[in-house]
């Protein structure tokens, strides 16, 4: 389980985070929603002290809170992140990439060294999970954005976490890919019992993979449940500002409850 008691990010300019307590649990994967600014990454950051909180605690079950350089290092040794800019390096290919998951097993000297050929094996196994064995060997830069970010995943498999951050992992594909991809994460999140916190701008796509539903507005949670717990009217609130509408909001037509399609069909 992951604490946070009483988290707050503050800056020169204003309050990025308000004062935030929540439990995330084992194998839950919860989605972040707001629009820009919302604090959606400062908390999604703050998850693994890559932001560090003004104030308030991080505790980690089995760790405890992260207050010095070996519980924090431990707790990123089990923790996984996927970006929306993939984070690869595009003159190497595919395996090279995946590898690169499994540095934090290794001390400096032996990460100078190839790495064994059951390690290999395991980053081959992976790129065939995520679909993607037959270009195992292919420069990176040479691949789709959809495949990028599954190389992004299958990079995330081989450090065989227990959790996984991704800060709108999906934002530059087009929706297609994203549903394919972000069905591939809940999938293998629910096989692997991995505890996923996932910041998203697509309503109905988070609506689909979330088992819980975090809403923020100007650094402060507004909404916190299950996906069909969220209405319209408390949708709108999380995403209209003075005078403006998000695009998020395009989905919404009246003050219905938001259709919510079958995990089934979001997997296929």
């Amino acid at each position: 389980m992951i604490t946070l008691d009483g988290v707050s990010v503050r800056y020169a300019g204003g309050t990025a985070l308000h004062n935030t307590s929540i439990k995330l649990t084992k194998g839950e994967c919860t989605v972040l929603l707001g629009h820009s600014g919302a604090g959606k990454t400062t908390l999604l950051r703050c998850i693994n002290l890559l932001t560090e909180p003004s104030s308030g605690i991080v505790s980690i079950s089995g760790i405890g809170p992260l207050k010095d350089r070996h519980s924090i290092a431990k707790h990123r040794h089990q923790t996984a992140m996927i970006f929306q800019q993939h984070q690869l390096i595009g003159r190497h290919n595919a395996l090279q990439n995946v590898m690169v998951g499994r540095l934090g097993y290794h001390g400096t000297l032996r990460s100078l060294f190839p790495l064994s050929n059951e390690e290999q094996r395991l980053g081959l196994e992976s790129l065939e999970r995520v679909g993607l064995l037959h270009k195992a060997m292919e420069r990176v830069d040479r691949l789709s954005g959809g495949e990028q970010q599954r190389v992004g995943v299958a990079r995330m498999l081989v450090q065989k976490p227990q959790i996984i951050l991704a800060d709108e992992p999906v934002a530059s594909l087009d929706p297609g890919t994203a549903r394919r991809i972000m069905g591939m994460l809940r999938e293998i999140c629910k096989e692997q019992q991995l505890t996923a916190v996932v910041s998203l701008h697509q309503v109905e796509l988070a609506q689909t993979f979330a088992d819980r539903m975090i809403g923020l507005k100007g650094g402060r949670i507004i909404f916190d449940g299950r996906p069909a717990e969220l209405l319209n009217p408390t949708l709108r609130s999380i995403y209209e500002t003075t005078g403006q509408k998000d695009e998020a909001l395009d989905v919404l037509t009246d003050d219905r409850e938001m259709y919510l399609p079958e995990a089934v069909g979001f997997m296929n």
